[in-house]
């Protein structure tokens, strides 16, 4: 909770910026709006509010480093600790997420894409439209230009993807972008050319590997063959060739997500164990979304939020225990939420902003040029709501998608000052919320948090890491900060 000097009093407050406390496990830890965090013992507390903390007590001097009592340095330094975390705010939507196709070649049991079958071709998207598309992305005032091909699975509609990276590499000669691409795909219908192509134009490969094979291939169902085969015999095959270009296998490789389903939660350490052995140094555990056909199945595949973290904490347990013992590995949420712990910047995690990035870090253009606040407001379209519509190209210019309302309401929906719940809680300056997930579940843009499943995970899993910093372990608390350090990739991944 926030201080607030109707409930906390002491001759200390005075002396003391803003800032919010809470339990964590038998100590109280404060954090300020910058995200600076000082852990103290309860007689600490008391003697801080009070103001009797002395000053040559190492949590009085750590306090002071972190700007938590008032003067005019303090507050400067505060001010411009919390512009260079927020300064994304300034720079407009850089992800810009493509969806080529809802045809799709495999069928998942989480399927958020509402997918259609490959002999549908009537949900491609057409070059022309494309084009129109890659002209309305460029009029972002962003620095940075980030396109994202997805689907369905984006392979299905390959002549599109092609010229969307062509016609975008073109137009970048004069715009000047650092232009990036990525490219989200199931692999199964990836070959020899396409995988040339896609390493010539430094297009970065991410794909889904759901754990050992037995769990991929009850989650994501080839019709012909095993989904799993195919992912991993794709996945070496990329990693081999940026090998063969020379490039650093730590830092280039195909990335690989997670979803996690009720049959996953029965195997926390072996699907860790799968990441090691195909050689991924990240996990990226993510619980379910209630979009698409993740909605209909989930009385089959679905879990609690309690159920969730159970598992959650289970593989974090055993990742650090690995990393104790020289095996590197690392939980991507986790490492997300302690840059923003125990750096000094923000990884502009779009899902993890205050405000979000809908319609602000992130569009979502769709096959028939639909355009979408954000991936999520495109998946609730295909289910039929299309609340979160911002535009249709080529009728919409870009001003025309950001100046939308729904863009302005999902902002002021998603700033955590205007949250009951959220406002006051300790683990404010780390964290944020999706309107589009609230308004699935709890039927408005303005989240119930007492009752979110969504804040009741990452609630735990910051006081779980708050925890394990508690400890006092060094070795613990070196594996974590570890997890922070981000390594420039863009001398292969962009285009100047």
């Amino acid at each position: 909770m926030a201080v607030s000097f109707g409930t906390l009093k002491g001759a200390g407050l005075e002396r003391l910026s803003p800032f919010r406390y809470g339990r964590i496990r038998d100590q109280v830890l404060v954090t300020n709006e910058a995200g600076g965090f000082v852990l103290l013992s309860q007689e600490e507390f008391a003697a801080l509010v009070e103001g009797t903390l002395a000053e040559d007590n190492p949590r009085y001097q750590e306090l002071q480093s972190k700007h938590f009592f008032r003067s005019d340095a303090a507050t400067a330094s505060l001010a411009r600790d919390y512009a260079r975390k927020n300064a994304f705010l300034f720079s407009g939507p850089y992800l810009h997420i493509v969806i080529v196709t809802l045809r799709c070649n495999e069928v998942c049991v989480y399927c958020h894409a509402s997918r259609r079958d490959v002999s549908e071709d009537s949900f491609d998207m057409k070059p022309e439209l494309a084009r129109q598309v890659v002209d309305t992305i460029f009029e972002s005032p962003s620095p940075v230009i980030n396109i994202e091909f997805q689907g369905g699975e984006p392979l299905v509609n390959w002549e599109t993807v092609r010229f969307l990276i062509d016609y975008s590499v073109e137009k970048n000669r004069t715009a000047r972008k650092k232009l990036e691409f990525s490219l989200v795909t199931n692999l199964s219908l990836m070959d020899d050319e396409k995988l040339a192509f896609l390493m010539a134009n430094n297009v970065q490969i991410c794909t889904s590997i759901d754990g050992p094979k037995e769990v991929h291939d009850h989650n994501r169902k080839l019709l012909r063959g095993s989904s799993y085969d195919q992912a991993v015999q794709w996945l070496r095959r990329a990693d081999q060739a940026y090998r063969e270009k020379g490039l650093d296998p730590d830092l280039y490789h195909v990335e690989a997500l997670l979803t996690v389903t009720r049959k996953t939660l029965e195997h926390p350490r072996e699907v860790v164990d799968e990441y090691i052995r195909l050689g991924r140094k990240a996990i990226f555990l993510r619980p379910l979304n209630p979009f698409g056909f993740a909605l209909k199945t989930f009385q089959s595949i679905g879990y609690t939020s309690q159920d969730f973290l159970r598992f959650y904490f289970e593989a974090m347990d055993y990742m650090i225990d690995l990393n104790r013992r020289g095996v590197e590995i690392l939980e991507r949420t986790a490492a997300i939420l302690l840059t923003k712990m125990l750096t000094p910047v923000d990884p502009n995690y779009l899902d993890l902003r205050s405000p979000c990035g809908a319609g602000i870090g992130q569009v979502a253009y769709n096959y028939d040029g639909t355009v979408f606040t954000c991936d999520e407001g495109r998946m609730l379209y295909q289910q039929g709501d299309d609340m979160f519509q911002i535009g249709t190209i080529p009728e919409s210019r870009f001003q025309d998608l950001i100046g939308d309302p729904t863009v302005k309401a999902l902002a002021v929906a998603s700033c955590l000052d205007n949250i009951p719940g959220c406002v006051d809680c300790v683990f404010k300056p780390y964290c944020g919320v999706c309107p589009v997930y609230n308004y699935a579940q709890q039927g408005g843009i303005f989240g119930q948090m007492p009752t979110n499943d969504r804040c009741h995970i990452y609630h735990s899993i910051l006081e779980y890491l708050f925890g394990r910093i508690a400890e006092g372990d060094k070795q613990v608390l070196d594996i974590l900060t570890k997890w922070t350090i981000v390594r420039d990739r863009s001398v292969f991944f962009s285009h100047d």
